[in-house]
């Protein structure tokens, strides 16, 4: 068997306890904690729980590798614990921008129509062109007669204004679709880029496949209905995050509260912008088969939050909605430290390298936002494609570490090599040849079970 085709999985336990941190050796408990051996068809693998922290946290993250033979064991992840949280929307998340972690989500992986929300994936690639030093804000584009019966005043939807046959600047065409949420701006700037919508549409979809979201499928620059047009809330609230960080210098235009064209002026869609919470961004949608939606980020005591909702029955219940979870979020969560910078958090295995295994870590620090005065169970899996082929590079990344709070997959944080592994003498190559050949064996002999 290829070593490529094979998963490997690790279960971790650390626990944090009144000041200690270290590798939770197997039957100590910090304050209880249980071990529980799980056999299925994807492997073995042993999980641990530790509950109570009634004088400090406690994390279990903990202890022992095991060979998924196809994914990850669905049955080492807990039921999904219900947050409490209600909300009108039937897709919504709410997740930390600092580090990722998930908050709350309801239908985050479930497809829906993005409507202008859409508009999020076209200015980010508007901004790696710009970055990429492919395209300038200076650069003025047409306003076709498409772009302008599309998207401009005869289609009464959400428009710029900008005059049929036209030039503009490609910061103002920006500002006219990220403001104004107009769509005449949004096709210009993707004729302007790529000749046409549907060569554009692929620029997006390849972008977004570069970010990570993989469920997500875009049709047009604008939002503007496509039944092919889907995207799930999880992957909006990942781009927002992208755009955010990424983007520091572009990112200020989301807070802008007018922009006036053509002598019409036209304020921020985005509700959240009066409502006093920290709100900075980003964008609202509306079409009748998506509903309202709206991305936001907001700001408080340096805890920035990203909500994602869709899919309400009116303008006012999407900026309810969106209220509500932030100010949940920001009342209710507070940030604790799971690793350390540098600190190591677990071995993948290696095959054909001069040592078995290659310790792995983040590239910074890791933290968690955790509900406050909580005893939810944590539980954390490193996942890798392995063994992992020799030589590897120190700063390579390997796999993930995913951290989940009561069944829910709140945290996943890429890992890496913290050191380099050489290619083995002839007799380890042989060695790991070996025992690839008899893993092999043994999965086909349980396929045949």
């Amino acid at each position: 068997m290829r070593p490529e085709n094979r998963r490997a999985l690790f279960a971790i336990v650390q626990a944090k306890s009144d000041g200690y941190q270290g590798v939770l050796p197997k039957g100590s408990t910090p304050e209880r904690a249980s071990t529980r051996d799980t056999m299925s068809n994807d492997g073995l693998a042993r999980t641990f729980s530790c509950t109570g922290a009634a004088r400090g946290f406690v994390l279990a993250l903990v202890g022992v590798l095991a060979i998924a033979l196809a994914a990850a064991d669905p049955g080492l992840a807990a039921k999904k614990k219900d947050d409490g949280f209600r909300t009108a929307a039937p897709y919504a998340i709410l997740i930390d921008a600092d580090s990722g972690t998930v908050l709350f989500e309801k239908g985050a992986d479930e497809l829906t129509a993005p409507s202008s929300l859409a508009k999020l994936m076209t200015a980010d690639v508007v901004f790696n062109e710009i970055k990429q030093g492919r395209l300038s804000l200076d650069k003025e584009f047409l306003i076709s007669e498409n772009a302008w019966r599309t998207g401009g005043a005869p289609s009464r939807t959400s428009s710029m204004f900008a005059p049929i046959h036209s030039r503009v600047r490609v910061e103002d065409l920006l500002r006219g679709m990220i403001i104004q949420s107009g769509n005449d701006s949004a096709i210009a700037l993707a004729e302007g880029i790529a000749g046409n919508e549907r060569a554009f549409a692929a620029m997006m979809n390849k972008r977004a496949r570069e970010l990570g979201l993989e469920d997500s499928y875009f049709a047009n620059s604008t939002g503007l209905h496509n039944p092919a047009q889907l995207v799930t809330v999880r992957d909006l609230a990942k781009l927002a995050r992208h755009i955010i960080y990424t983007y520091p210098e572009f990112y200020p235009i989301y807070s802008e509260k007018q922009f006036t064209w053509n002598k019409i002026l036209q304020r921020n869609r985005n509700p959240l912008l009066k409502l006093n919470i920290g709100a900075d961004g980003m964008k609202t949608g509306y079409t009748r088969k998506g509903g309202f939606g709206l991305v936001g980020s907001a700001l408080q005591n340096g805890l920035r939050l990203i909500v994602v909702v869709n899919g309400l029955k009116s303008s006012k219940g999407r900026a309810n909605e969106a209220k509500k979870l932030l100010e949940w979020g920001f009342s209710g969560f507070e940030r604790r430290p799971l690793f350390e910078d540098g600190q190591i958090i677990g071995k993948a295995r290696v095959f054909g390298g001069a040592q078995m295994s290659v310790p792995l870590t983040g590239s910074d620090a890791i933290t968690m936002l955790i509900p406050r005065n909580s005893n939810d169970r944590l539980t954390a899996r490193i996942v890798y494609t392995g063994p992992v082929p020799a030589p590897v590079e120190e700063g390579q990344q390997i796999g993930k570490l995913k951290v989940y709070r009561e069944g829910n997959l709140s945290l996943e944080v890429p890992l890496e090599a913290a050191e380099s592994v050489g290619r083995g003498n002839l007799s380890r190559r042989a060695f790991d040849a070996m025992s690839e050949l008899i893993i092999g064996l043994v999965r086909a002999g349980i396929a045949m079970i």
